[in-house]
């Protein structure tokens, strides 16, 4: 939904779930990344990115938690509301926090209404078959939902860690069966973490609605990424992961250069100085 870097973004004045739809008719990929502030937000959408993620990788990525199940719902509707706020063109997916859905569908529905509030277009939620009745509400509610498998974040205790899923032939099935009972009951597009690239090419086969992979392979209709992942920010160096750019080390030598230049009294100079 995007040509190359340089020539600027094409495509809808602002992205919908269906322009989505039309790029996996279309076999043409498109690109979500996450966003959790006006800058990183309004840089993605001068590159042309089709979906800002405020996911609940806020909580490690900015907030300092060891998992993501430290993000609160309070977290989620502030940082949604900061992006939401900033941008136009992308459509914005938030998800849905930790605790604020596995306990049925009026959790889910009343959490969901406050994100869309907040300024989201679309929630997400980790989980198969066992979630169907919240997805189910959700949409019947009025509210996009765009689902997740594979590697879930905020079931990382109960999976031991990250870990691929659906390496196995059973697991590959379950997945499957997943992704086609969570489509049934609304969703509108499927996040794939972590998952054997052929399992994904399968799901992808079999879905109707757009996949997006986060290490599943390049056969996922979308992909997306940890934005200070990819911007190299992070210093995380996981095998799906490709750092497009090294701001960790810029960031360092901008705050080393200023640094000294304090210490030796050459900045502030006359031109930064008020007469």
């Amino acid at each position: 939904m995007s040509t190359p870097s340089g020539t600027g973004p094409v495509g809808p004045a602002k992205v919908r779930i269906r322009h989505l739809h039309d790029a996996k008719d279309r076999g043409r990929p498109f690109s979500m990344l996450t966003a959790y502030d006006q800058y990183s937000a309004q840089a993605f959408e001068a590159a042309g990115i089709d979906v800002l993620l405020i996911g609940d990788s806020v909580g490690t990525t900015v907030l300092g938690h060891s998992s993501t199940t430290g993000t609160t719902h309070q977290d989620m509707l502030t940082f949604t509301g900061a992006v939401a706020r900033s941008v136009h063109r992308p459509l914005i997916v938030a998800d849905l926090a930790f605790g604020t859905y596995e306990t049925g569908p009026v959790d889910a529905v009343r959490h969901g209404v406050e994100l869309i509030r907040a300024g989201a277009e679309m929630v997400k939620l980790e989980g198969g078959r066992a979630i169907v009745p919240q997805i189910r509400a959700l949409v019947e509610a009025g509210i996009p939902v765009m689902g997740h498998l594979g590697f879930t974040p905020q079931s990382v205790n109960a999976l031991s860690g990250h870990r691929v899923q659906g390496r196995d032939a059973a697991g590959a099935d379950q997945l499957a069966e997943d992704a086609l009972a969570i489509q049934e009951a609304g969703a509108s597009a499927i996040v794939l973490e972590l998952v054997p690239a052929q399992v994904a090419a399968r799901i992808t086969e079999v879905v109707q609605v757009p996949t997006i992979g986060i290490g599943a392979g390049p056969s996922c209709d979308g992909q997306v990424l940890v934005w200070q992942d990819m911007a190299g920010l992070s210093g995380f160096h996981g095998k799906f992961v490709k750092a497009f750019a090294d701001l960790r080390r810029d960031l360092t030598h901008a705050a080393e250069q200023y640094r000294v230049e304090v210490a030796e009294g050459t900045y502030p100079g006359p031109e930064h100085s008020f007469d």
